[in-house]
């Protein structure tokens, strides 16, 4: 179920990826699916639109919590240096290629 608590539609899965590339990967796999891989299909795709749905809340909740100037709860991780280290793999990366 959508966070509307309204069962997923192709509509509102659609509408929760919100990113084009996203919506046009998941009806190019559910317009190919065989029958037999239909609901299989649509329960991934729902899944991973739940999933979005879940982390845009968190967010919100993190972002209201930041503005009344709350401490962020959960446990952080400081991953700084490994991002700047994969950015720079990836530049070399390219640049070799």
């Amino acid at each position: 179920m959508s966070d509307t608590g309204q069962p997923w539609t192709i509509e509102t899965i659609c509408e929760t990826l919100g990113d084009p590339t996203l919506t046009k990967k998941f009806l190019g796999e559910f317009n190919t699916a065989r029958v037999d891989q239909l609901i299989p299909t649509f329960e991934k795709w729902a899944s991973r639109a739940g999933r979005i749905q879940a982390a845009e809340q968190r967010g919100r909740e993190l972002a209201a919590a930041d503005d009344r100037g709350e401490e962020l709860p959960g446990e952080w991780v400081d991953r700084t240096e490994w991002v700047q280290q994969e950015a720079a793999r990836i530049r070399a990366e390219r640049g070799a290629a």
